[in-house]
């Protein structure tokens, strides 16, 4: 299986040279459940794009650094190809940035939330239990960064989990049992490392001191990379099957 990683910003500078950019970590997350799969880097917040949707067997979509609602060149292009993929039945899945900006491509609503602030390990429950996402169970766990959310769903999708903070926390488009795209707001990708180094940065800086040491008090958590990336990689194979037969 080939999967195309839509990268939708760039690591901060201090870190990239650590923790790598997007792509890698959505390799080393997919490759838990399918030690097989292959994915190509495209660098979609530099202005590139595929020739075709077909050019993968999937697409993924990273987080960013920028907020879905802002006007950037680059996002007319980037939502329309997501459009095309979605209508052509290539399975899309998108991860915070991700999850939001393919909201809005097809039709949902995102804003900064005035609640301010998801960080650390948060805790979601599951409002749908479509057979791909049976490693989900009733809930899962995963670390959070964000202060945009979905506010508006978009017409034909599903509320697959949410939280009391975060009431759209998944979706699934089309089909809940074999959609044509999936999204999740926290980082299935992201380990503890990773989020203890954007605190430092970003403590006194974007975040307080309060904000910072709340969200390290979740590390002590269980969190559920290996549940997600079983569940999109069924996705995908999902997706793959009915789209054979």
């Amino acid at each position: 299986m080939r999967i195309g990683v839509l990268e939708a910003g760039p690591i901060n500078s201090q870190i990239v040279g650590e923790f790598g950019p997007y792509t890698p970590m959505f390799e080393r997350l997919l490759r838990l459940a399918e030690p097989d799969i292959t994915v190509e880097r495209v660098v979609c917040y530099e202005g590139e794009l595929p020739k075709s949707v077909t050019d993968a067997d999937g697409w993924m979509i990273t987080g960013s650094v920028y907020g879905a609602y802002e006007a950037r060149a680059w996002y007319p292009a980037f939502e329309a190809f997501l459009r095309d993929a979605v209508g052509a039945k290539v399975p899309v899945a998108g991860v915070c940035f991700g999850h939001q900006i393919l909201a809005q491509a097809l039709g949902g609503r995102v804003v900064k939330s005035e609640k301010g602030w998801g960080l650390g390990a948060q805790d979601y429950t599951m409002q749908a239990h479509p057979s791909w996402a049976a490693p989900l169970g009733d809930g899962f766990t995963n670390y959070a960064v964000h202060q945009d959310q979905v506010i508006e769903v978009p017409p034909g999708a599903t509320v697959l989990a949410s939280n009391t903070f975060c009431p759209v926390a998944a979706l699934a488009y089309g089909d809940p049992n074999a959609p044509d795209a999936i999204s999740v707001q926290p980082h299935p990708e992201f380990g503890q490392g990773f989020v203890e180094r954007i605190l430092d940065l970003r403590e006194g800086v974007s975040l307080s001191n309060e904000l910072a040491e709340r969200a390290r008090s979740t590390f002590a958590r269980d969190t559920h990379s290996q549940a997600w990336a079983e569940a999109m990689v069924s996705f995908y194979r999902t997706a793959l099957a009915r789209n054979a037969a």
